[in-house]
């Protein structure tokens, strides 16, 4: 297996997650907030690693303090290993980023127009779901038109995003 289908699969496994799916819908609302304020490429992706580096915080802390104390194969979880649980649980919401990420990096170094990068980023989001979703299903053996029903239904939530920037831009 090369490199490259290794770091694809990882991103998938940490994507395919509660915190992947949520960190995507999360990112394209701030993309679009950038777009109508008309920030630069840079802004946004400064702005939207700390939105998620801030909401990942939230959530290892707050799964840190669910987990903790509970009973788990028998034995009492401890603060420590409830941390470590929760900082595994939630990569997810890091790994978001990257995609987007990449396309506002390109915007920042003026290779595509800032806006351009907003509404690429905004898209990859969109194929970002709409892939997911069929995944899931194909996971779970479902014919052909419920992987292209799931497809359509996640992304929707990124397409839903996008269809609210035009409204809004234009």
């Amino acid at each position: 297996m090369t490199d490259l289908s290794a770091t694809t699969r990882h991103l998938h496994e940490k994507l395919s997650t509660e915190e992947g799916v949520y960190g995507v819908i999360l990112v394209s609302g701030l993309l679009a907030v950038a777009g109508v304020s008309e920030a630069s490429a840079i802004h946004t992706l400064v702005l939207t690693a700390v939105t998620i580096l801030v909401f990942w915080a939230a959530h290892v802390y707050a799964g840190t303090v669910a987990r903790h104390g509970k009973l788990s194969h028998g034995a009492v979880v401890g603060l420590r290993r409830a941390f470590r649980q929760s900082v595994t649980h939630a990569r997810g919401f890091l790994v978001s980023t990257i995609l987007p990420g990449l396309v506002l990096i390109a915007g920042a170094f003026g290779l595509i127009e800032d806006a351009l990068a907003l509404w690429i980023g905004l898209w990859v989001n969109v194929g970002v779901l709409g892939f997911l979703g069929y995944v899931s299903y194909r996971r779970k053996s479902a014919p052909f038109s419920m992987r292209v029903f799931g497809a359509v239904a996640t992304a929707s939530f990124g397409l839903l995003i996008v269809i609210v920037k035009a409204i809004v831009t234009h």
